[in-house]
């Protein structure tokens, strides 16, 4: 099956949920082949095989989406490390891994657009950054993607810049946003508003990512179901975030004198059935372009397609403690061991 006789994203998205898996940069660096702070991919060319494997992992555990590690791939990220000569090498090549998996298994190959970190609505950064999405985008159409993903903005402004050039290649558009601790856009918008505001200027898809976890992403997921008519998106972080701290970035571990954000989340992450819960409660709103964002592990990519009725390859290793020796319940199994676990 080529990628052009595959079903599109809003042919799958009519037909039922559609799973996809981010969280690249966390997983590379939890792996160690990617450098926390800046967080820029150069992954991609000094170990691509890496980039590749996960892609190939994501889409083992149930992702139907195979997203091209452009994500803070662009023209400022480069600048900061140094490496802006290598900026189109690594659009290109991120593109080419993901475009090989895709063709191998089927999944639908995305482009990816992201926050560059320049946009102010007090200055003339809007030329600035619709040219680095312009440039993105542009790459990306030339590999085939099946669609463009650009996300985790926190000002809805910069949302409608990297749309706009979306629609300009014709490809269907899922826009996403990112909520800090205020539960507003950076540009005083709720997100039910600025998503609405998405909608009307074109995107196919739109809804939320990254940031927050599931527990304090799913009510504003709740209200921008209820804002707009288009397909809403809806990817957390895998951590138990809070009313209190509704963020990752604002989360604090009592036993650890620092700020866990980014690489001391350990103690927040959630477990699998957490994210098949957040699955199954946000598609009982009608929510189907599903996901998991930063910190995503593809046990959490299973749980999740789980939850959406599907059985990806990695189901079949999917847990059945009734085998284990001292916890299950085969009748098989040593009776004197079943016994001792009341001690394990």
């Amino acid at each position: 099956m080529t990628l052009q006789e595959k079903p599109g994203l809003l042919a799958r998205l009519d037909d039922g949920p559609v799973i996809c898996a981010e969280g690249y940069l966390f997983e590379c660096e939890r792996r160690g082949y990617l450098q926390a702070g800046a967080f820029v991919p150069e992954v991609v060319l000094d170990h691509p095989e890496v980039v590749t494997g996960l892609h190939r992992e994501f889409v083992h555990a149930g992702s139907d989406v195979v997203e091209a590690f452009t994500y803070y791939g662009h023209r400022e990220k480069m600048r900061l490390i140094g490496k802006e000569h290598l900026l189109e090498e690594l659009n290109r090549r991120a593109l080419e891994l993901a475009r090989e998996v895709a063709e191998e298994s089927g999944a639908l190959f995305a482009g990816d657009l992201s926050n560059t970190n320049l946009f102010s609505p007090d200055d003339d950064s809007r030329r600035t950054v619709r040219a680095m999405f312009e440039e993105q985008a542009g790459w990306a159409v030339e590999c085939g993607v099946d669609f463009i993903i650009a996300e985790t903005f926190s000002f809805a402004e910069e949302a409608l810049i990297a749309l706009d050039v979306v629609r300009e290649t014709g490809l269907p558009a899922v826009v996403t946003l990112a909520l800090h601790q205020e539960p507003l856009t950076r540009d005083g918008l709720s997100p039910a508003e600025a998503c609405k505001r998405l909608e009307d200027a074109g995107a196919d898809v739109v809804g939320l990512n990254c940031i927050r976890g599931p527990r304090t992403m799913l009510p504003h997921v709740a209200a921008v179901r209820a804002a707009v008519t288009c397909h809403v998106a809806a990817l957390p972080v895998p951590y138990r975030t809070t009313i209190a701290q509704p963020t990752m970035q604002s989360l604090r571990d009592p036993d650890f004198d620092g700020r866990p954000f980014p690489t001391a989340l350990d103690p927040f992450t959630c477990n699998r059935y957490e994210l098949a819960d957040f699955g199954a409660a946000a598609l009982e709103l009608g929510v189907r372009y599903l996901g998991v964002c930063c910190g995503a592990g593809p046990h959490h990519i299973r749980a999740l397609a789980e939850a959406a009725g599907r059985t990806p390859a990695a189901s079949t290793y999917t847990a059945d403690m009734s085998k284990h020796a001292f916890l299950g319940t085969d009748p098989s199994l040593r009776p004197e061991n079943q016994g001792y676990a009341e001690k394990l």
